[in-house]
C-alpha cells in the first residue's frame, strides 16, 4: 500500500525526471499543505542560467506568486523533495519556517539536511525555528535519475570535460544509519 509520502515523493520523481528531459539536474520538489499540493518545482539552472534556480526555490516563488498565499503557509507546510536540500535551500527552508522535509536521497556533497551540514536543526540558529527532516523515500530511483544525469554527455562541455567512457552504474549502496 502506498504511503502519503510516497504519494507525494512519486510526484516529486515526476518532476525531477521532467528536469532530467530538460537537460537540468534531476531534482524535484511539492509542498503539501492539508493533504493538497499547493506548488511545485523543478531544477531551472542551465535553462535560466542562474545558479539559484533550484527546485525548492521554483516552488516557493510559484506558491508565493499565486497571490493565494502569504509566506506563512510554509510553517504548516511538508516539503516533498527528492534529493536532500543543498545548504542554500536548508536555511531557505527554515527561515520560511518550513514544519517537515521528506527527501529521497542525501546530497553527500552539499547537503545542509544531515548529510553534510545540519542546518535544518542547527541550535546556534536561534532566529528561525528548527524543523525535521525524513529521507529514503524513494532513495534508488533518485540515486539512479543523478547517475544518469552526470554520465549524460554534455554537448556544449570543453572536449577534456567529455564523458566518453562513463558507464551508468546501477548497483546503488544501502542507505546509511545517522
Amino acid at each position: 500500500m502506498e504511503t502519503t509520502h510516497h504519494k507525494y515523493m512519486r510526484e516529486a520523481l515526476n518532476l525531477a525526471q521532467e528536469a532530467y528531459d530538460n537537460h537540468e539536474v534531476p531534482v524535484g520538489c511539492v509542498f503539501v499543505l492539508d493533504d493538497k499540493i499547493i506548488g511545485s518545482g523543478r531544477n531551472r539552472t542551465n535553462e535560466t542560467l542562474n545558479g539559484t534556480r533550484h527546485a525548492e526555490f521554483e516552488a516557493i516563488d510559484l506558491i508565493l506568486s499565486s497571490g493565494e498565499y502569504t509566506s506563512e503557509v510554509f510553517k504548516r507546510c511538508v516539503l516533498y523533495v527528492t534529493v536532500e536540500p543543498c545548504v542554500m535551500c536548508t536555511y531557505a527552508l527554515r527561515q520560511l519556517g518550513i514544519k517537515r522535509v521528506v527527501y529521497g536521497c542525501a546530497n553527500e556533497r552539499f547537503g545542509g539536511a544531515g548529510s553534510v551540514f545540519d542546518i535544518h536543526q542547527d541550535p546556534k540558529l536561534k532566529l528561525h525555528p528548527a524543523y525535521t527532516c525524513e529521507g529514503g523515500y524513494y532513495r534508488e530511483e533518485a540515486i539512479l535519475l543523478l547517475r544518469k544525469f552526470y554520465v549524460r554527455e554534455n554537448e556544449n562541455a570543453p572536449i577534456p570535460k567529455r564523458k566518453h567512457q562513463r558507464i551508468l552504474k546501477t548497483e546503488i549502496a544501502p542507505m546509511k544509519n545517522n
